[in-house]
């Protein structure tokens, strides 16, 4: 009897998904000073790393320049989070008085994060970013010919996050 890789494939789906839902019931509850400290060092840490990910995408996918993903990569980490890193996500993030409206921030828990063969690293920078600043955990799905380069972003990412408190 042979190994039937989409079962496997499946049961890994699975597996990783019931791992972010974990991570997520603690994160779902972080306060907006842990969300941006977690936040910022990612955002560091996908500046450090992204020379390494722009070469390590260029060379597994063949599309366009290492110098150019290395560029979209620091842009993923650093701009994005620059044009992030104020808004409120937790807790109540508007309240006007005349309606007696408040709007509260709440995660929605566990997103599906795709990524294309195109921009497979920079994709998955800003992609972690915007999940764990709304307090979500995200399972990425890479394009089969980008898969090693997306695992080094999500990794780069993921260890970055959890150095910084986060589950």
């Amino acid at each position: 009897m042979g190994f039937d890789k989409d079962l496997a494939s499946i049961q890994e789906s699975r597996d990783l998904v019931n791992t972010a839902y974990e991570a997520w019931q603690t994160w779902r509850r972080a306060s907006q000073a842990d969300v941006d400290q977690v936040c910022a060092v990612m955002a560091a840490a996908g500046v450090q790393a992204s020379e390494r990910l722009g070469r390590i995408a260029q060379e597994e996918t063949g599309f366009g320049v290492a110098a150019h993903k290395k560029i979209k990569n620091e842009f993923a980490s650093r701009v994005v989070w620059e044009s992030i890193k104020d808004l409120k996500t937790v807790g109540v993030i508007r309240h006007d008085p005349a309606r007696r409206l408040y709007e509260i921030a709440w995660p929605m828990g566990v997103i599906a994060g795709l990524v294309p063969s195109t921009n497979p690293t920079s994709t998955t920078l800003f992609k972690a970013l915007i999940a764990i600043k709304a307090r979500n955990a995200i399972v990425f799905s890479p394009h089969p010919s980008a898969a090693r380069c997306t695992y080094e972003a999500a990794q780069t990412m993921s260890q970055a996050a959890e150095s910084a408190g986060a589950p």
